[in-house]
């Protein structure tokens, strides 16, 4: 199956669950470009779900480079394995299953690119146990943080006004995400 084919069926899926939320075409295409105009090595995604946006970026990385998964639903997680082996990028991603909080202080590094989509209210705590692993001039995406701006106000205020990034809100309409970069 193509990638393109699995995130369609991932797509049709989420149209079915409501409940099932992916990132979903427009963020996507963001999503994509950014790992196309960055060409990170090692990407850090905290939330995978059944893993769409892993498989977006699988297929912009550049030769070599990998993504680390951390999912806290183990039964996601496998579903996810299950459809990055079916879109041809399971050689390029490693899932690791538990609490973000908990399993990205145990991950190697350098991230030069991290993206974010877990529980909003930890959004925070993520970068913040992320950042001894963050590369200078990495680069953070966080999804959703339109439609949940109250839950994650303290990772916008870290990102905006603590002096460590250059951030920008790219509106969806109905959500938004936020790109950052950490200064170098």
């Amino acid at each position: 199956m193509s990638t393109r084919a699995v995130l369609e069926k991932i797509e049709a899926l989420s149209d079915r669950q409501s409940g099932l939320p992916i990132l979903g075409a427009r963020k996507g295409k963001l999503l994509a470009e950014l790992v196309r105009t960055h060409k990170p090595r090692h990407i850090l995604e905290v939330g995978t779900l059944i893993g769409y946006s892993a498989i977006l970026m699988a297929a912009e990385l550049p030769p070599g480079a990998r993504i680390t998964c951390v999912e806290v639903s183990a039964d996601n997680a496998g579903k996810a394995r299950r459809n990055f082996a079916d879109a041809g990028v399971a050689d390029r991603i490693e899932v690791v299953v538990g609490p973000g909080r908990r399993v990205i202080p145990t991950l190697k590094g350098p991230f030069d690119f991290m993206f974010i989509d877990a529980a909003k209210e930890e959004y925070l705590d993520y970068l913040k146990a992320a950042e001894p692993s963050l590369a200078k001039n990495a680069v953070v995406v966080a999804d959703n943080v339109g439609m949940f701006r109250n839950e994650v106000t303290p990772f916008l205020d870290h990102v905006k006004k603590g002096g460590g990034y250059t951030s920008e809100t790219h509106d969806f309409g109905s959500d938004a995400v936020e790109v950052s970069r950490r200064k170098g």
